[in-house]
């Protein structure tokens, strides 16, 4: 059975997880990428737009996607989607001229505690509260490992943490997120993509929403600057991830390839032709164009009576 028919039979039957009569697991992948996150953004509004969340039995997040994650699991990803643009979360949260201050030029601490708290609410309870598992992804500072934060996640505290131990870029957004005594840092340094952690735990049929198009998968070799500079970060905060720095093309084309090579699995991608989004862009024409060419590309894979 292939993705859009198990989607099909799921929404005939309208079945809640926990109570399906197939023996399916459906997983929903959503890539992050820092700002690049604003595509798989829009591709959860138009998830959530056609009232597909129900259908799905776990959501998986990697980086900024376990933002989108969150959104689209609390019910509010449409509600937010301005936030990509509004330069009361924008100029606060990412701000390139922090570096100078040796401040973090990504204030994580400061977008999920302050901005998800005050100015765009979060709603927490409901992604606690849903019958859709939430799997934010991190990396283990000390093995370099990819971790599944779904038991640590237990009250609004530990999923504001994981929320922030998924994105916590190296460098640029400063020291790594503490959890039970070690250090973890951004997901895509050990999975670009969740689909191998999902694979291990049962998933069967897979939809990821990516924020690359298809002919960006080659990435650039750092620069001499960059290898000195975030050699010496990872030595000192997360020494278990230098080798997946290095060879972090390597783990992105692992990735690329579980996801071609499986039987049941549906990406959605930026059409070619689309704008890159570099990891710290925060115009504001720039975010909307994306996030709308994030929907379009959502509804026409998953809209316009495919279902």
């Amino acid at each position: 059975m292939t993705v859009l028919e198990l989607l099909r039979e799921r929404r005939r039957q309208q079945s809640v997880p926990g109570q399906r009569n197939d023996d399916a697991r459906l997983v929903l992948l959503v890539e992050g990428g820092s700002s690049r996150g604003v595509y798989s953004s829009g591709m959860t509004v138009a998830i959530e737009r056609l009232g597909l969340l129900p259908l799905f039995d776990a959501v998986y997040g990697s980086s900024a996607g376990s933002l989108n994650a969150a959104w689209l699991l609390c019910g509010r990803a449409d509600r937010s989607r301005h936030a990509w643009w509004d330069p009361a979360v924008m100029r606060t949260t990412i701000n390139p001229r922090r570096a100078f201050s040796r401040r973090p030029v990504v204030d994580t601490l400061h977008l999920v505690h302050t901005i998800y708290t005050e100015v765009h609410p979060m709603g927490f309870q409901e992604i606690l509260d849903s019958p859709v598992e939430f799997h934010p992804m991190t990396t283990d500072g000390l093995t370099g490992e990819a971790v599944d934060l779904h038991g640590y996640v237990r009250d609004q505290l530990s999923l504001q943490t994981a929320l922030r131990a998924s994105t916590a870029m190296p460098f640029l957004a400063g020291d790594p997120v503490t959890i039970d005594g070690r250090p973890y840092v951004d997901a895509g340094l050990s999975e670009t993509i969740p689909v191998g952690t999902a694979i291990s735990q049962g998933a069967t049929h897979v939809i990821a929403l990516r924020t690359r198009r298809e002919d960006e998968f080659l990435g650039v070799p750092p620069s001499r600057g960059e290898r000195f500079v975030l050699s010496r970060w990872f030595a000192r905060h997360a020494p278990g991830v230098v080798a997946n720095w290095l060879r972090r093309e390597e783990i992105r084309a692992k990735d690329e390839e579980l996801l071609a090579t499986h039987p049941a699995c549906l990406q959605i991608r930026p059409p070619l032709g689309s704008a890159v989004i570099g990891r710290t862009e925060r115009r504001q024409r720039v975010m909307q164009d994306a996030l709308d060419v994030g929907v379009e590309a959502a509804v026409r894979h998953l809209g316009n009576g495919h279902l």
